[in-house]
């Protein structure tokens, strides 16, 4: 079963260029560097300054490993560490953790 996560969060107004331009940075060194998938997700309806990034792993051990890996990555760090800091609205960031349902079905004997 996937897991998939998703991260929603303020983008400040006034960061709002610099901010599109380190997500593109973001998702790009992690889809280059690390065993998952990223998506920016933009708003079409809602809050006009709420942006998502939607990462699928194979499961949540994998999401842990590749975690552990990101996060022990200096490189990453410098990129996600001044994005979150300097863009993003203080408080707004909300993630949740989903896993994709299996498909298969229990034949009853």
């Amino acid at each position: 079963m996937s897991v998939i996560v998703y991260q929603t969060f303020v983008i400040k107004q006034e960061k709002f260029k610099e901010a599109i331009e380190n997500l593109r940075k973001i998702k790009k060194f992690r889809m280059e560097n690390y065993d998952h998938s990223v998506e920016i997700l933009t708003p079409i309806s809602g809050n006009d300054h709420t942006y998502a990034l939607l990462s699928t792993y194979e499961g949540l051990a994998e999401m842990e490993l590749q975690n552990k890996k990101m996060f022990d990555d200096e490189e990453y760090l410098e990129l996600i560490g001044p994005f979150f800091l300097e863009n993003i609205g203080e408080a707004s960031m909300h993630t949740s953790i989903y896993r994709t349902l299996s498909d298969k079905t229990k034949e009853k004997k």
